[in-house]
């Protein structure tokens, strides 16, 4: 299986690359705005991981990384009409800048004025820490081998950054996992956790599940479960497994039963309900700053720095501004409170 794998990921790179290993990333000026109150910035295309069930290495290429500069003058330009949160993200926002050639990573460390070897996605996070008007910094998913104790440690020495990150799991099973073609068992995920946990103490996380992969046995689907019982996630996004044209993963034996999928589905979904109530039932009382973002009937809805959803009851014109909350009741997975 590792060897087809590994074949078929050696010729499409051949296909590939002819078309888009030398392609520019151009779309520097398309910025997807959340609301009024946040800025999505897409730094990052392409992927090389070749998960078996995803066809976006086929697709988009190679990674490919935005030249850090761009990203800055971006940033600043939409700080300046008042966005104070922003979202990087990526196909694979892990690998910012391991596609630099060594000549790009001299320009950059001179004109950024850092000297280091290469500069990695944290770099870029640094530099973007330092744009006054920006007042939050959110990840998009992450590669949970990107947590790092070094990463770790200068991400928690920046202000702005949120402390809430999606991990993408997809499986808490290591042989499902290895027939995935994942790069991680479940202790590495687990040690990812624990860093995060330990730097960022009101940490949420969040992950990616899909239930029903091809082959995922009644034991490694329990399997599966007692570990996101073990890790406990704030939220979690489930997947019924869906085959892909042209993937590796569509052409594997014992594909699941679609009942088989939608009970394992619903399953963790419960599960899911019930790790968000349980987190937000803790914040009640206490004061939290949320960014307000739109009005809904009497209330101005928002979130908070670790991404839960807060409800405010006022008249006031508070949209796009962060506001301190006490929290007074948790309600259909969101939380009602009143301005201090």
């Amino acid at each position: 299986m590792e060897e087809h794998i590994q074949a078929k990921n050696e010729d499409c790179m051949m296909q590939v690359s002819k078309v888009e290993e030398q392609k520019e990333f151009l779309d520097f000026g398309t910025v997807t705005h959340t609301e009024t109150t946040r800025a999505v910035i897409k730094v990052q295309d392409g992927c090389n991981q070749f998960c078996s069930y995803c066809i976006i290495p086929y697709a988009r290429g190679r990674i490919r990384s935005r030249k850090p500069q761009s990203v800055i003058k971006e940033i600043e330009q939409i700080a300046k009409q008042g966005i104070k949160e922003v979202v990087i993200t990526g196909i694979h926002v892990a690998s910012y800048g391991k596609d630099f050639e060594e000549d790009t990573i001299l320009e950059i460390n001179k004109m950024m004025q850092k000297k280091c070897i290469q500069y990695k996605l944290i770099d870029l996070l640094e530099d973007i820490q330092k744009v006054p008007q920006i007042q939050r910094i959110r990840l998009g998913s992450l590669e949970p081998t990107l947590m790092t104790e070094e990463f770790v440690q200068r991400l928690a020495k920046l202000s702005k950054i949120c402390d809430q990150f999606h991990l993408s799991l997809q499986s808490g099973c290591n042989e499902t996992l290895k027939r995935m073609n994942r790069k991680y068992t479940v202790e590495q995920f687990e040690i990812a956790t624990k860093l995060l946990r330990k730097a960022f103490p009101q940490v949420h996380l969040t992950t990616d599940i899909i239930v029903g992969f091809p082959g995922e046995t009644k034991e490694e689907f329990n399997s599966t479960y007692e570990f996101l019982k073990k890790i406990k996630f704030y939220k979690m996004h489930v997947f019924k497994y869906s085959p892909r044209k042209g993937t590796i993963a569509a052409g594997m034996p014992n594909q699941i039963d679609g009942n088989q999928k939608e009970e394992r589905s619903n399953k963790l979904i419960e599960l899911s309900n019930e790790n968000e109530l349980s987190y937000l039932k803790e914040y009640i009382n206490q004061e939290v700053d949320v960014l307000l973002e739109e009005r809904e009937n009497n209330y101005i809805k928002g979130h908070t720095k670790n991404y839960m959803v807060v409800k405010v009851k006022t008249k006031e014109n508070l949209e796009n501004t962060i506001q301190k909350v006490k929290i007074e009741k948790a309600q259909k997975l969101e939380l009602i409170g009143e301005k201090v």
